[in-house]
């Protein structure tokens, strides 16, 4: 393969990731905010199971009640403790 060619593939291959990237802007820009909300309800978890013993609630510190937290906000909170207290 010549150094030419193997040039040419390369440039191609970044252009394509540019196309790539400026079409999936919206989409990767949700999922990072996503992503930063539902780690920051990871972390309200993780505070209010510090002293959820002394109100006898108790949510797990996990994944999915994270992304609902993350998703949802406060509502998704009321959510999760509405749906504890029905399940119990």
């Amino acid at each position: 393969m010549s150094p030419l060619s193997e040039y040419a593939a390369w440039c191609l291959a970044g252009l394509l990731l540019c196309v790539a990237l400026l079409l999936l802007r919206r989409p990767a820009a949700r999922l990072l905010r996503l992503a930063l909300r539902s780690s920051v309800g990871l972390a309200v978890l993780a505070l209010f199971s510090q002293v959820s013993h002394l109100l006898g609630i108790s949510l797990g510190v996990n994944l999915v009640n994270a992304l609902i937290l993350g998703a949802l906000g406060i509502p998704g909170f009321g959510l999760l403790l509405m749906l504890q207290w029905v399940l119990q």
